[in-house]
């Protein structure tokens, strides 16, 4: 092996150590290490040279105060962690949202609130105190301060869905269209001939639950004269989980007993509601056509039957959550999109 090359457990390579074989001053060493313009080609490509050599690398807390940047950003996530392992949908976000930051060469940090007020306080001290160099936020609920609080802080910041503020102040958000997501559901099973058509909420402290359930009422508004004055027993609230699926659908059967149709707020929501409508012998899609929201593989194609579904584009989502912020990085201006949804037709509906 060449002279001056680590191997093994030696100490580490330093600064001085670096530049010492590329025969030039540390200050030098440190400009190349920070992507200074200031230093020419060929010194840049010794210095470069002598790093690859000696194996060095750079101090991160040293190289954060040259720089000011951390190359981490949080992942703030308005729920507790049992809901996070539970809410595949949400699960599937934040590991897409990850896995695009660490392709752009950013480190996540993970940080989770369970609606009480200390973690509220605790992350935006965090978010403010220089850790980071911006925040992509999920999962906001309607009484949960980190919506106001975020949107103003010293570091960009995208939320993932819309939260509960009309002025994002200089904050961004990435949304998928829920409204239309709802509103494509709901037409297709009046397409399908469906009269009685009802619709289990998710958590409505949600936005994404309260523009999904708009989508429902819209659509109902406008075929009034098909299906006549809107049945408020038709609706029943959940919570996202399949859990609340099936409490909401044995709730809807004693009401409605002779609805036909079924949309639900969430996949999960959609199999409990399956569940209940086996048990109670009605069949799907022949006596009640059901249909859910997220298209999530591990959900939708393994109910019996398969659901139909709005595909909500969870990859393009993480992507486009980071690509944003990252725009935000570089003194870009806060971006606030929309992305699409398409309606999946499986044997449910």
């Amino acid at each position: 092996m060449a002279s001056g090359v680590r191997s093994g457990w030696g100490p580490r390579p330093t600064l001085d150590a670096v530049a010492e074989l590329a025969g030039v001053s540390r200050a030098t060493v440190s400009r190349v290490v920070n992507q200074s313009s200031k230093v020419g080609p060929e010194v840049r490509a010794r210095v470069e040279d002598a790093i690859r050599t000696l194996g060095y690398v750079p101090n991160p807390v040293a190289r954060s105060l040259v720089t000011r940047r951390t190359d981490a950003v949080a992942l703030v996530v308005g729920e507790p962690s049992n809901m996070v392992m539970t809410d595949p949908w949400l699960s599937r976000l934040i590991l897409a949202t990850s896995r695009e930051l660490g392709d752009a060469g950013r480190q996540a940090v993970l940080l989770l609130t369970g609606g009480v007020a200390d973690d509220h306080d605790r992350i935006s001290r965090y978010l403010a105190g220089g850790h980071v160099d911006g925040a992509i936020v999920l999962s906001v609920h309607r009484t949960d301060p980190l919506g106001p609080a975020l949107r103003d802080l010293p570091v960009p910041v995208m939320f993932g869905g819309r939260p509960w503020v009309d002025d994002l102040g200089s904050a961004g958000s990435i949304d998928v269209d829920q409204r239309d997501g709802a509103r494509r559901a709901v037409e297709h099973l009046v397409g399908l001939g469906r009269r009685r058509i009802a619709t289990i909420t998710g958590s409505l402290d949600q936005r994404a639950a309260v523009e999904r359930l708009d989508g429902y009422r819209g659509v109902l508004e406008e075929y009034r004269d098909t299906l006549g004055e809107p049945d408020p027993d038709l609706i029943a609230h959940g919570d996202f989980t399949r859990g609340g699926g099936e409490r909401a659908m044995t709730e809807l059967l004693e009401r409605t007993p002779d609805l036909d149709a079924v949309f639900a707020a969430s996949d999960l929501t959609a199999a409990g509601a399956l569940a209940v409508l086996r048990r109670a012998g009605r069949r799907v899609p022949e006596d009640v056509a059901v249909i859910g929201f997220d298209d999530l593989e591990e959900v939708a194609a393994w109910t019996e039957p398969p659901l139909t579904t709005v595909h909500q584009p969870v990859s393009a989502f993480g992507r486009r959550l980071v690509e944003a912020l990252l725009t935000m990085l570089t003194g870009g201006e806060p971006v606030r999109e929309v992305l699409p949804v398409h309606l999946v037709r499986r044997a449910s509906a």
